[in-house]
C-alpha cells in the first residue's frame, strides 16, 4: 500500500519529468530550423524570463517571505551558483559537444546515466540515505529507459565525446544535489537565475560560434517551450527535492524518457512497438518500487534555525506573534531537539545518519 502522506510528493516529481519529457517531441519541431546550442539556450531563457514575470507578479501582489536559505543555513548563494555552473554551464556545453559526432541512440543511452549518477553523488558526497529499493527501482527505471531508447546495432564507443556525455550527467547530478542543499527557499527565484544565466551563456556561445537568431515565429515558441518543459518543471523538481530528497528524485524524474515518447507517439505519430510496451511496463515497476517505500525508525532532530512554508505539524510546535495565521505559512524558526518514531523519507528535516 502506498503512504500518500509520506509519498505524495512523488506526484511532484512525476509532473515534473512529465513537463520536461513533452519538450524532447516539441523540440523536434524546432531543432531542424534552429541550431542545437542556440536552441538550448532560448529554452533557458524562455524558463528564466517567464519565471522573471511570475516572480515578479508575486512579489507585486504580496509581500514575499519565502528566500534562498541563509548563508547559515546551507550555504546559500554559494549553492546556487554551483547548481547554475554545473548543471546550466558545464553540463549543456559538454553534451553539445558530446554528441556532434555521435549517433543519437547512442547519445541517448549515455543521458540514462544521469539518474544513477545523482542516486551515487547523494550516497557518497552527501551522504543521504539510500535504500535497497530506491537501487533496485533506479535500476529498473535505467532498464527501461535503455529499452525505449536501445536500437539494434547501437554501439557507445570509448571516446572523449562520450566521456562528454557523461560528464554531462555527472555534472547534472551535482546539480540536482546542490539545489537540493537550497530546496528550503524559493523554487521560482532559484529556477529564474538558473534559467537567466545559462540561457544568456548558450545563447553567447551559439552566436560567437555563428549562429543568428530564428524567424520571430520560431523565436517565440522556443521561449514559449522552455518556459512550460524547463521552467515549471524545474520549479516543481526543486519543490520535490525539498519533500523527497536528491535520490528519489532523480530516480522519478528518469520516467521523462518514456513520457516523451508517448507525447512523440500522439504528436508526432511515431509508431509503438515491442520496446515501448516493455519500457511501459518497467517503469510502472520501477515507480511503484519508489512509492511504496516504507522507512520507519527512531530519530533525533538537532536543533535548526530556518526559514521555509510549513504548517504546525508534529516538526513545527514554535510559538507565533498575535495574529500570525497558523494556516501554510512562512517565516523565521527554530526546531528544538526532537526525538520520535514516524515515516519519513530524507527531506529538508529529515538528513540524519542511519
Amino acid at each position: 500500500m502506498i503512504d500518500f502522506a509520506t509519498q505524495r510528493y512523488a506526484l511532484t516529481a512525476l509532473a515534473s519529468a512529465a513537463l520536461f519529457g513533452v519538450s524532447t517531441p516539441l523540440a523536434k519541431l524546432l531543432v531542424g530550423q534552429v541550431p542545437p546550442q542556440l536552441l538550448a539556450g532560448l529554452l533557458y531563457l524562455g524558463s528564466g524570463t517567464g519565471l522573471l514575470v511570475l516572480w515578479l507578479v508575486s512579489r507585486a501582489g504580496k509581500a514575499r517571505r519565502e528566500t534562498l536559505p541563509t548563508r547559515q543555513e546551507i550555504g546559500g548563494w554559494g549553492w546556487l551558483a554551483g547548481a547554475v555552473v554545473s548543471g546550466g554551464v558545464l553540463a549543456p556545453v559538454l553534451l553539445l559537444w558530446g554528441v556532434i559526432a555521435m549517433a543519437a541512440s547512442g547519445a541517448s543511452l549515455l543521458l540514462n546515466a544521469e539518474a544513477v549518477l545523482t542516486i551515487l553523488v547523494a550516497a557518497l558526497l552527501f551522504g543521504e540515505h539510500v535504500s535497497g529499493r530506491v537501487w533496485a527501482a533506479a535500476a529498473v527505471m535505467l532498464a527501461g529507459a535503455s529499452t525505449l531508447l536501445y536500437e539494434p546495432g547501437t554501439t557507445v564507443p570509448v571516446s572523449l565525446r562520450a566521456l562528454a556525455v557523461v560528464g554531462a550527467c555527472f555534472f547534472w547530478a551535482l546539480d540536482n544535489n546542490f539545489t537540493r542543499n537550497i530546496s528550503s527557499g524559493d523554487p521560482v527565484l532559484i529556477a529564474m537565475v538558473k534559467g537567466l544565466i545559462a540561457g544568456t551563456v548558450n545563447c553567447a556561445l551559439a552566436m560567437a560560434a555563428g549562429a543568428s537568431l530564428p524567424s520571430p515565429g520560431m523565436l517565440s515558441g522556443s521561449l514559449a517551450l522552455g518556459a512550460a518543459s524547463y521552467g515549471a518543471s524545474l520549479v516543481l523538481y526543486i519543490v520535490a527535492l525539498r519533500h523527497l530528497g536528491s535520490a528519489r528524485t532523480g530516480a522519478h524524474f528518469a520516467t521523462s524518457p518514456f513520457i516523451g515518447a508517448v507525447v512523440a507517439i500522439a504528436l508526432l505519430g511515431e509508431s509503438t512497438g515491442t520496446a515501448f510496451i516493455a519500457s511501459f511496463a518497467l517503469m510502472l515497476a520501477a515507480t511503484w518500487l519508489l512509492v511504496t517505500e516504507k522507512h520507519l525508525h527512531q530519530h533525533t532532530h538537532e536543533r535548526l534555525d530556518h526559514s521555509h512554508p510549513h504548517l504546525n505539524d508534529e516538526h513545527h510546535q514554535h510559538a507565533h506573534a498575535a495574529g500570525e495565521e497558523t494556516g501554510p505559512h512562512t517565516h523565521a524558526h527554530a526546531h528544538e531537539p526532537l526525538t520520535h518514531s514516524h515515516p519519513h523519507l530524507p527531506d529538508l528535516r529529515h538528513r540524519h545518519r542511519h
